[in-house]
């Protein structure tokens, strides 16, 4: 007979902050890292304005950002694993 344990996942990055060029998003993590992505890959957040973009929350403690104006939500781990 075998048994079925669910584990739970370690979350191994956080956000602290998020920040924006030209042609990037850069998310400011928690251990000091910083991890970027090209704005491309993200078509509301490549439409908005900087003011827009701007204006962000944390999620879960930095497990994800969201942005309530353009009903965006990114999580951390998801941006990481692009």
């Amino acid at each position: 007979m075998s048994t079925l344990v669910k584990r739970k996942r370690a979350v191994t990055a956080l956000a602290t902050g998020v920040r924006f060029t030209k042609a990037m998003l850069y998310i400011q993590l928690a251990d000091g890292r910083e991890v970027g992505a090209p704005l491309e890959w993200f078509p509301r957040l490549r439409r908005a304005t900087a003011a827009q973009r701007n204006k962000w929350r944390l999620i879960g403690r930095g497990v994800g950002i969201h942005w309530e104006d353009l009903d965006e939500d990114l999580s951390v781990e998801g941006v990481m694993a692009l």
